[in-house]
């Protein structure tokens, strides 16, 4: 669980501790000035963090293993099929608006920037062909080449494994 520690309080769940990051520490800012720039990257993020994500986190995977018998290779075929489901509307989505520049919402990195990376560093894991998202792949690489997302993948940290 997404659980985050702030002097003396502490804080769950992804898109709330984005937006409370961008709140009390507003530079640089996560989420654009306009209200409908807002709604974008909120839409952005939310179509990741409701309809991509729970389909394809670890809980899910671990139980259609243990609940249905799935092995590596059907938990791959479920994975994939989802992925390609979720990133599909996902590409077509950002396509179309013409908001998406050098990342999700223009030139700077938002909350759908932070959303999206995990997804495509998972799709990555799970070997999930990723051809048919010229865009989401382009904004991820160029997150890669910032700081705060090369620093902080998964396998940088000191509980990787």
């Amino acid at each position: 669980m997404p659980f985050l520690i702030d002097g003396d309080r502490s804080f769950i769940q992804s898109m709330a501790i984005i937006e409370y990051l961008d709140e009390v520490y507003p530079e640089p800012p996560l989420m654009p000035a306009d209200v409908h720039g807002r709604h974008y990257v909120r839409a952005v993020s939310q179509i990741i963090g409701c309809d991509i994500h729970p389909l394809n986190n670890v809980r899910v995977l671990k139980h259609i293993q243990t609940q249905f018998g799935a092995d590596d290779a059907a938990t791959k075929t479920w994975y994939r099929h989802w992925i390609a489901e979720g990133l599909g509307g996902l590409e077509t989505y950002v396509v179309s608006t013409g908001l998406a520049r050098r990342f999700c919402y223009g030139d700077t990195v938002t909350m759908a920037d932070i959303c999206l990376v995990p997804q495509i560093f998972n799709a990555q894991r799970f070997d999930c062909p990723l051809d048919d998202y010229g865009t989401l792949t382009a904004i991820f690489e160029r997150c890669m080449a910032v700081d705060a997302f090369r620093t902080t993948q998964p396998n940088t940290q000191a509980d990787a494994f």
